[in-house]
């Protein structure tokens, strides 16, 4: 079943660079007592994610952060060490780039994809989420292929 407003995220253990290594992080240390956007890419460096989605929640930032945002959250189902390569690329680096390299958050989301056909495997669909206190309170999630829904403007908008 696919999470939907008003729905608490759901526990899980993903990964953030911490000290150069891969450390855990729950759910509930992203989302508890916090106003968070978050927003889910299929893949690190692919062309979408790379020259659209994370570029725009870079540059809109400070925007985010006005309207009460205490974290920005880039998840993607990949490793640690790539979502920080990634966001040094980038310059991304006031982002929390959260790798969720099991999926298992993506898969208690209801989120994943699978995109074997492209040699990926299991990914997370391309979405957005506002989530307050741990509460889902906006949800826009991508059809497959498009790219509109969950730009860093359509959620600025939604604040």
């Amino acid at each position: 079943m696919t999470i939907k407003e008003g729905h608490r995220v759901p526990d899980a253990t993903m990964f953030m660079m911490q000290a150069g290594r891969p450390t855990p992080v729950s759910s509930a240390e992203l989302f508890e007592g916090k106003k968070v956007v978050l927003f889910a890419v299929p893949a690190a460096y692919s062309p979408t994610c790379s020259d659209g989605h994370l570029p725009g929640y870079v540059q809109h930032a400070a925007e985010f952060r006005a309207k009460g945002v205490d974290a920005i959250i880039c998840l993607a189902v990949n490793d640690a060490f790539v979502l920080a390569a990634w966001a040094k690329d980038k310059g991304a680096q006031e982002l929390q780039m959260v790798a969720d390299g099991n999926a298992s958050f993506t898969r208690a989301l209801g989120l994943e994809m699978d995109a074997s056909a492209f040699g990926l495997g299991v990914r997370s669909q391309r979405y957005a989420m506002i989530v307050e206190d741990g509460v889902v309170k906006k949800l826009n999630v991508d059809a497959p292929g498009k790219f509109d829904l969950s730009r860093a403007e359509t959620m600025l908008a939604a604040l």
